[in-house]
Parts: structure tokens; sequence; C-alpha cells
């Protein structure tokens, strides 16, 4: 099992929109097509204006197949139209979990 966090770094000002906007739109997509949603935050003390969430995969072929699916999806493509001038910079990192942690959805 991996998780991979993406961190989006709103335009500042815009962060807000763009969680209107992923509620409104892109949530939906999302937990359908790449199915195991760890969390999703904002960030409120060091670098602001960010948004992050973090997904569960089996691994990273899971997670490559899961993402052709995403980007390949009409409704997808139409939000991500919208969305994208919303954010200035956009971060993926891989997590992989240590010997000694069990994720909570894998018990």
């Amino acid at each position: 099992m991996l998780v991979e966090q993406r961190t989006y770094t709103a335009h500042p000002g815009k962060w807000r929109d763009y969680l209107v906007l992923y509620e409104a739109e892109g949530l939906a997509i999302q937990k359908r097509i790449l199915g195991r949603m760890v969390g999703y935050y904002t960030t409120e003390i060091g670098t602001l204006n960010q948004i992050i969430h973090l997904w569960a995969y089996e691994d990273l072929n899971e997670r490559a197949e899961r993402r052709e699916a995403l980007l390949a999806d009409p409704g997808w493509k139409a939000y991500a139209a919208k969305m994208l001038p919303l954010l200035k910079s956009m971060e993926s990192k891989i997590l992989l979990p240590t010997r000694f942690f069990t994720p909570q959805w894998q018990t």
C-alpha cells in the first residue's frame, strides 16, 4: 500500500474558489475513480493557499491505472479546465508506510 500526497498551491485568495468548485464538480468524480481518499486539507500555518490531498493505492500500477481513467473522464476534463487556472503549482509525492505502521484502512 502507498499514499500519494498531492499539494496544490492556489493563486493568492483563490483557495476558497478552488474548494467550492472541487466540492461541486470534482469530488464525486475523484472518489468514484480514484477510490480511497485518505484526507483533504488546507494549510493554516506555514505556506498558505495550499490544498493537500492524500489518496491510497495498492501499488504504482493501480495508481497509474486510476489516474489514467481520471484523466480520460469527460467530466474530469470539464472540471480541470475550470480548476487549473486557480492553481499556481502542483506537487505529487509517493509515501510508503514504514514496516511498523499499519494504515487504518488496512486494519
